[in-house]
């Protein structure tokens, strides 16, 4: 499968907190960083997703912003 993100974080899935509509999922991007994604409860049952599987999050935006 191609995909136009060029933004890729591969991790883990480190903590899910499930709800009737959305299911809110933190993965661990490299033990110092941590990404938090909103899906569908739907995506999450259908994907099957579980604490410690290996995912991808793929970040897609008109505006990335840098702060040092």
């Amino acid at each position: 499968m191609q995909l136009s993100t060029r933004n890729q974080l591969k991790g883990k899935i480190k903590e899910m907190k499930k709800g009737p509509v959305s299911t809110e999922v933190t993965i661990d991007i490299g033990g110092q960083s941590m990404v938090v994604a909103s899906i569908t409860t739907g995506s999450a049952d259908s994907m099957e997703l579980k604490i410690g599987d290996d995912v991808s999050a793929l970040i897609k935006a008109s505006s990335v912003m840098i702060m040092k």
